[in-house]
């Protein structure tokens, strides 16, 4: 992820729901990034400080009077602002909100914040509120979350739910997997190759309806697609998923859109790509299904009625549409699952529907292809045909990303 050896500086505050910025702290430094930890007083009230050194291996800063090894903390905030790319603060209170928004400095977060927004290039800055509904719906706390706005800081939540108080509402701290999506988005907003960029990603089956309860459809788990919007949204781009039925939670940041038939699928594409909504980047990693049932009955069909005879019809053919498109995408990408001749039926697909790359990938390999992890792919190119070794989807998403945004830039 575009974490991945960033500096990103985790300012805890006092709240209940500060335990969730354990998993939080987990998360990041799991994905690679370099965590310092800032703890109010208040804070350590709910969380000890070593949870933090345990958990990111490096020390916590709790406060700004502290002289231990010669040097006072008020001092080194400095060197902490100047050298975060990002600043979180999960979770944040109502008070800490307006301390923020107030410029409060007579603490170690209100001075390292008033350092790090007073930067020539701001990183950016992240914060996830916590608190009962009331506090957050008050118009202090509404004034100083505008203000926090217009400088650019980025909400994390809150959500609605079950306060420490017992009452629901808007209040309650995001869940870490929100903190850390937003996160992802904030970096890729801020720094990503893509900014500025619309991108549409299809992804998932598509399902052919024979009778009420029956369809025809394939394996596919729309894992590469959504990891491809994901890999988007950490570059930058606005994102847009058009998806067949999974079961996958959406990407932070990411447009949703459902859809069942590849009519329903075509639709959505020539809507969102091409015309008024042109994209920089189409990438039709759905499993799109090439028959469709001649005829679809209303009733279902009925075993003592004898073995039904199925006719087929062709689907139609979206990315030959989108080619002719009289506004369409600047570059489109494809997807091939073949079983034989892998890079030639790529090539032959390549150039019968003028694509700039196809990602083609073997179905019969046990490690690779649907409903597992991991992919083994092979862009293909009018130039040539390059080899990926075995690498989770994530990964494939990733580097096709990169090439993307190479080629548009």
């Amino acid at each position: 992820m575009n974490l991945t050896g960033k500096r990103i500086l985790l300012a805890v505050t006092g709240s209940i729901a500060a335990y969730k910025a354990c998993t939080v702290a987990s998360m990041l430094t799991k994905a690679g990034a370099h965590v310092d930890t800032i703890m109010t007083r208040a804070a350590c009230e709910f969380v000890a400080p070593l949870t933090f050194e345990a958990l990111t291996g490096r020390p916590v800063y709790t406060d700004m009077w502290n002289t231990t090894g010669g040097l006072a903390t008020h001092i080194a905030h400095v060197g902490l602002a100047h050298e975060a790319d990002m600043l979180l603060v999960a979770p944040c209170t109502a008070q800490s909100i307006a301390r923020l928004a107030l410029g409060l400095s007579d603490d170690l977060l209100g001075v390292t914040a008033l350092a790090v927004l007073g930067r020539k290039a701001v990183p950016p800055v992240v914060i996830a509120p916590a608190m009962d509904a009331g506090m957050f719906n008050s118009p202090a706390t509404q004034a100083h979350v505008e203000t926090l706005q217009s400088w650019g800081v980025v909400l994390a939540g809150p959500e609605v739910g079950r306060m420490a108080s017992g009452f629901e509402g808007l209040g309650r701290l995001a869940e870490p997997d929100t903190i850390v999506g937003v996160a992802r988005q904030a970096m890729g907003r801020h720094s990503g190759a893509l900014r500025g960029s619309r991108v549409v990603v299809t992804a998932g089956p598509t399902r052919e309806p024979l009778d009420p309860v029956r369809f025809l459809s394939n394996r596919s788990s729309g894992r590469q697609g959504f990891a491809i919007a994901q890999a988007a949204v950490d570059e930058g781009a606005e994102v847009t998923l058009i998806t067949g039925p999974v079961s996958l939670p959406t990407p932070i940041g990411v447009k949703r859109i459902d859809i069942t038939t590849a009519v329903d699928l075509r639709d959505a594409v020539l809507e969102q790509a091409t015309g008024a909504y042109q994209a920089e980047a189409l990438i039709m990693a759905a499993a799109v299904g090439d028959f469709r049932p001649a005829q679809t009955v209303d009733q279902k069909i009925k075993k003592k009625d004898g073995l039904p005879t199925l006719t087929l019809a062709h689907n139609p053919d979206i990315l030959r549409e989108v080619a002719q498109a009289e506004k369409g995408p600047k570059l489109v990408i494809g997807f091939a699952a073949e079983s034989q001749d892998l890079v030639a039926n790529a090539q032959a697909k390549l150039q019968a529907k003028s694509l700039d790359l196809i990602v083609a990938n073997d179905i019969t390999a046990a490690d690779a292809g649907f409903a597992v992890e991991t992919n083994r792919v092979h862009f293909v190119t009018e130039e040539g045909a390059e080899a990926l070794p075995l690498m989770g989807k994530d990964e494939v998403a990733a580097r096709l990303i990169r090439w993307a945004a190479a080629r548009l830039h």
